[in-house]
C-alpha cells in the first residue's frame, strides 16, 4: 500500500523558516510529479509548488522567491523550504504525488495527511 508521510510543520514567528518533508513509501514503480498544496481555514486548497521527476518546477506567485521545493528521487522524498514566512502562509500543508504503483499500469494521485503550519505576527 502506498502512503505519503509528511513532517516538519509547526509554529513560527513571521519572518522565520520551516522545512517540510514528505516521503512516499510502498510498492512504487515510478513517481512523476510531487508537490505541496495548502488549505487555510475557510478557503479552498491551493497549489504551493510542484516538481516533476525531470526537475521542472512550478511555484504559486505568492511564494515565489521565498519557498524552495526540492526532491530526492532515490528516497522518494520531496521537501519544501519556507523562508520569510508570513501570517498569510498559515494553513494545513498537504503533500501530493502522482505515481504509478507496481502492477497497476497507470498513474494515480496520492495525498498525505497534512501538516499544520502556523505563522504568528
Amino acid at each position: 500500500q502506498v502512503q505519503l508521510v509528511e513532517s516538519g510543520g509547526g509554529l513560527v514567528q513571521a519572518g522565520g523558516s520551516l522545512r517540510l518533508s514528505c516521503a512516499a513509501s510502498g510498492r512504487i514503480f515510478r513517481i512523476n510529479t510531487m508537490g505541496w498544496y495548502r488549505q487555510a481555514p475557510g478557503k479552498q486548497r491551493e497549489l504551493v509548488a510542484t516538481i516533476v521527476s525531470g526537475g521542472s518546477i512550478n511555484y504559486a506567485d505568492s511564494v515565489k522567491g521565498r519557498f524552495t521545493i526540492s526532491r530526492d528521487n532515490a528516497k522518494n522524498t520531496v521537501y519544501l523550504l519556507m523562508n520569510s514566512l508570513r501570517p498569510e502562509d498559515t494553513a494545513v500543508y498537504y503533500c501530493n504525488a502522482a505515481l504509478a504503483p507496481f502492477g497497476l499500469g497507470s498513474t494515480l494521485d496520492y495525498w498525505g495527511q497534512g501538516t499544520q503550519v502556523t505563522v504568528s505576527s
